[in-house]
């Protein structure tokens, strides 16, 4: 099991400003990286408090690669619909440059009407934007001399500059959250999967990612990887983590649905089932979704336990620790880091090491 930190801004700029939510979350960053946790995560999202904050995930992540030296940088995801494939492929390639060849590039669906309705991107033209620019990057990325004519954007004779650092380019990752054809769509084109189950039915994600295995292994061979992005809360007492965790959980599920009532008036043929959605967040307390293991709030061991249960219920390969949500302050967020990366991993790196000996 890899460890990462997940980062999606949820803060209301009357609760904590911009350049102190970056300053808290680029000192997380340093402290990931001497801890040696996996990646750094950040998302993509417009207008709104949910994920505002951060238009530019590559923006973010070049800051972090300033101030690191090992940690892999990845998008959580960078909105292809939003972008022109060149622009995409060329700022993706500059970051991975300056990084030494740390990026891996993780696109996402855009999701929120007002994002559509700015950008003036009709949302039943979503999922075709997606893959064609998807496919056109890859192509700039691998290809001189690249002329693509598509419904929704052209390029003439384009080599972009400058070429990825990585070869062929950046590992890619594909979101997926209730689609079964997006998890098989996702295996059989050979990219990792990034999940989340905060929202999902544990039985019904445990298919999900079943497909995307079984599509992968089919198409390519092996079983791809899977990371899960979860909100984690680690406290010394489980009572402090779990009042501590919902208190902060609940700002975020507040802010979270409020931007979901942009789908209250809309109904989209790509997005089947979105117009329940704010419902369904404000239905999902902090306790219900502690109970389901939806959220891993805990003393050390309660979290060990749980995420043991996540390893072995979804075989994921990494988990991607959401640490600051709902404008958490820094020291809490801090505290909760420090007790996770204390108390917590060493409990699976002693396991790997424990299996790699008995292999041996």
């Amino acid at each position: 099991m890899r460890f990462g930190l997940s980062f999606l801004p949820d803060a209301p700029p009357a609760t904590l400003s911009a350049a102190e939510y970056f300053a808290a979350s680029l000192d997380l960053c340093e402290m990931a990286d001497a801890a040696g946790f996996s990646s750094i995560k950040m998302t993509e999202h417009y207008l709104h408090s949910y994920g505002g904050f951060c238009p530019s995930p590559l923006a973010f992540l070049a800051a972090v690669a300033a101030r690191t030296r090992r940690i892999r940088l990845l998008t959580g995801g960078v909105l292809p619909t939003f972008h022109h494939p060149i622009q995409l492929a060329s700022e993706a390639a500059m970051v991975d440059a300056i990084s030494g060849g740390r990026l891996e590039i993780g696109f996402a669906r855009a999701y929120m009407p007002y994002e559509f309705a700015a950008f003036g991107i009709p949302l039943d033209e979503s999922r075709a934007r997606f893959v064609a620019t998807i496919d056109t990057v890859l192509r700039l990325w691998t290809e001189p001399d690249v002329t693509v004519e598509t419904p929704f954007f052209s390029v003439r004779r384009a080599t972009t500059l400058p070429r990825a650092t990585q070869s062929p380019h950046p590992p890619v990752w594909v979101a997926a959250s209730l689609s079964p054809a997006s998890f098989e769509w996702i295996g059989r084109r050979g990219f990792n999967l990034m999940a989340t189950n905060i929202l999902s039915d544990a039985g019904y994600l445990k298919e999900l990612i079943a497909i995307y295995r079984s599509a992968f292994a089919e198409a390519h061979g092996g079983r791809g990887q899977v990371a899960l992005s979860t909100p984690v809360y680690v406290a010394r007492s489980a009572r402090t983590a779990c009042e501590e965790g919902d208190r902060y959980l609940a700002r975020h599920l507040t802010v979270w649905a409020a931007a979901a009532d942009a789908w209250s008036t809309l109904a989209s043929a790509d997005y089947p089932g979105y117009a329940h959605m704010a419902a369904v967040i404000r239905s999902s307390t902090p306790a219900l979704l502690r109970r389901d293991d939806r959220v891993v709030f805990g003393s050390p061991p309660q979290v060990v336990d749980a995420i043991c249960r996540l390893k072995a219920q979804f075989g994921v390969d990494q988990l991607l620790c959401q640490m600051d949500f709902g404008a958490m302050p820094r020291d809490a967020s801090v505290r909760s880091f420090r007790a996770l990366a204390d108390d917590v991993v060493p409990r699976f790196e002693s396991a790997v090491s424990a299996d790699a000996v008995s292999a041996s």
